[in-house]
C-alpha cells in the first residue's frame, strides 16, 4: 500500500463481509478486529478522506458493529450513500411491503434466515445449501413481478432496486472531492462486488478479489482477510 501511495493518489472502495472481516454463519455473527474503526480511519487520513466502506449490509447494521468512523459509507450495495458525519448522497427506498412480506415468509417456512434491510431483503441459505436453487428462483421471480432485481452472494440473494450496485456507488463518489482525480481501487470478495471491479478498471484503476472465487473482472487478488489487512496496512 505504501508503495502504491509513492506513485500518486489512490482512491479506496473496502467491501466489509469477506474483506475487513471473516465470513460468519449468520450476518450478526461476524467479530470485527479490535480497533478496526481506528485503523480505518487512520488510512483514510493517509488518503486524505478518500476512503468508502461499499457494503451489501444497511448502513444502520454497519454502524452497529463499527460506530460512526469518519469515512464514506455506502450500504445496501449503493443504494444508500452517505459522506462523513452522516450526509445524505443518495438515500435508498424501502422494498414495497408485499415483497418484505412475501420474503419473510418463505424464509420463515424453509428455516432461512431472512435480513431485513431499510433499503432491502435478504435471504441466508448458508444452514440450509440444498435450499440454494429454490431461494434463488423465488427471489428472481419476485423481483421480476415488482420491477426489482435479484442479488446473488455467498449464501445468500437479495432483492433491491433496480440500480443499486456497487459500481454505481463508485461512480456517484468518484465525481466528488476527496475521491475525484485519484485511482480508484476496490477491494472485495464476492460477486456483488464485480460491479465495483468494472467500474474503477473503466475509471483507469482496478479490482482486487479477496478468497479463492475466480473473479471475472479483478486485475489481483489477496488469499484471505488477513492478507487484506496486511496489504492496507491496518
Amino acid at each position: 500500500m505504501s508503495l502504491l501511495l509513492e506513485q500518486g493518489r489512490a482512491a479506496l472502495f473496502l467491501d466489509f463481509d469477506g474483506t475487513l472481516v471473516e465470513i460468519a454463519d449468520a450476518p450478526d455473527a461476524v467479530t470485527v478486529a479490535e480497533r478496526l474503526p481506528e485503523r480505518l480511519e487512520r488510512l483514510g487520513a493517509r488518503l486524505d478522506g478518500a476512503l468508502a466502506l461499499v457494503t451489501g449490509r444497511s448502513i444502520d447494521n454497519l454502524t452497529d458493529f463499527l460506530g460512526h468512523p469518519n469515512l464514506h459509507l455506502a450500504g445496501s450495495h449503493g443504494g444508500d450513500v452517505r459522506a462523513p458525519g452522516g450526509h445524505i448522497l443518495r438515500e435508498g427506498r424501502a422494498l414495497p411491503q408485499p415483497v418484505a412480506a412475501a420474503l419473510e415468509r418463505f424464509a420463515a417456512d424453509r428455516g432461512l434466515l431472512y435480513e431485513r434491510k431499510a433499503h432491502g431483503g435478504a435471504l441466508h441459505y448458508r444452514t440450509q445449501p440444498k435450499r440454494e436453487a429454490e431461494t434463488r428462483q423465488f427471489a428472481v421471480e419476485l423481483s421480476e413481478a415488482y420491477g426489482l432485481v435479484a442479488k446473488t452472494g455467498k449464501c445468500v440473494v437479495e432483492v433491491a432496486w433496480p440500480g443499486s450496485d456497487k459500481g454505481g456507488a463508485v461512480n456517484l463518489l468518484v465525481a466528488r472531492p476527496p475521491f475525484a482525480g485519484a485511482v480508484p481501487i476496490f477491494i472485495g470478495d464476492d460477486t456483488t462486488d464485480e460491479d465495483g471491479f468494472v467500474a474503477c478498471a473503466r475509471l483507469g484503476g482496478f479490482g482486487i478479489a479477496v478468497g479463492e472465487r475466480v473473479s471475472a473482472a479483478a486485475r489481483h487478488g489477496l488469499a484471505s482477510v488477513e492478507e487484506v489487512h496486511k496489504w492496507l496496512e491496518l
